[in-house]
């Protein structure tokens, strides 16, 4: 797909705020340590794998819906993430959100679930702790 759709490179308009641009992403996120990692893609590709399995293990293990979603959807993210990396040495970002003339970094659908994963994640600890309607709370 690559090589038909943005071959020549060139920025594509979908939305107002959102164009496709063909980026590569040696680093981990926003492109730092792309100078290290560039040199060594496989440092990356064996902590993300790694990471991915512990996710993996621990959303089996919870019983929380939405944990267990949010987990699998770091895992996966990641593991897309890897995959790009493995075949290419780098991530593909074509993604781009814009307002005017600023310019969010350039991502993918891999960070996208990452991104909701932790979201999703985050609200799930922040409500566990709350009392269901039958449940009553300590006095």
């Amino acid at each position: 797909m690559l090589t038909h759709v943005l071959n020549p490179p060139r920025i594509i308009s979908i939305l107002p705020f959102l164009n496709f641009r063909l980026g590569f992403n040696t680093g981990i996120s926003f492109g730092m340590f792309s100078e290290l990692l560039a040199r060594s893609p496989w440092l990356l590709i064996v902590f993300a794998l790694a990471v991915a399995a512990v996710l993996l293990a621990s959303a089996i293990r919870t019983e929380q819906p939405m944990e267990r979603t949010a987990l699998a959807l770091i895992a996966g993210g990641a593991l897309g993430n890897v995959t790009d990396r493995w075949r290419q040495g780098a991530v593909t970002d074509f993604l781009d959100l814009h307002w005017s003339d600023w310019h969010w970094p350039t991502f993918n659908i891999a960070d996208v679930a990452i991104a909701v994963g932790c979201l999703l994640l985050v609200f799930s600890n922040l409500s566990a702790g709350q009392p269901t309607k039958n449940e009553t709370k300590p006095v």
